[in-house]
């Protein structure tokens, strides 16, 4: 049975958020916000289909998905692109890989005790990201 994800996860740490989004062609301005806010994580998970959500009073994010099944993600209030998405579970991982204009982008989920850990890749940037589980 795979690792349950559901639940409230608060941030905790956020290192290198800002090469990151540099990465990815966020620009100045909002890295410049986004890099000082603490949003939440929250995540819907029915078997294989999941909703996760990054929550925060400045922008929020959604994206819902199926484990295996390619699908079109644009990338609202992010970066703005229309990518290749297929999301899949690798042991106890969550393992995203995004196809565009940009290399090596994707992301990692994992769960350690009441710890979420989120690493975000873009090209030769790696942003490490944990939340802790709201109570």
């Amino acid at each position: 049975m795979p690792v349950d994800f559901s639940g409230t996860w608060n941030m905790v740490s956020n290192d290198n958020f800002e090469g990151w989004m540099s990465a990815i062609g966020i620009d100045f301005p909002t890295r410049k916000i986004a890099r000082l806010l603490r949003p939440q994580r929250v995540i819907e998970q029915s078997g294989d289909v999941f909703t996760m959500r990054t929550v925060s009073p400045f922008r929020s994010y959604s994206c819902s998905f199926k484990m295996g099944e390619e699908f079109e993600e644009f990338t609202k209030g992010l970066d703005n692109r229309r990518i290749k998405t297929v999301v899949n579970w690798d042991g106890d991982r969550i393992v995203c890989v995004q196809k565009g204009e940009k290399e090596n982008r994707g992301w990692t989920h994992w769960i350690e005790g009441d710890r979420l850990y989120m690493e975000l890749r873009c090209e030769d940037q790696v942003c490490r990201q944990v939340y802790r589980k709201r109570c």
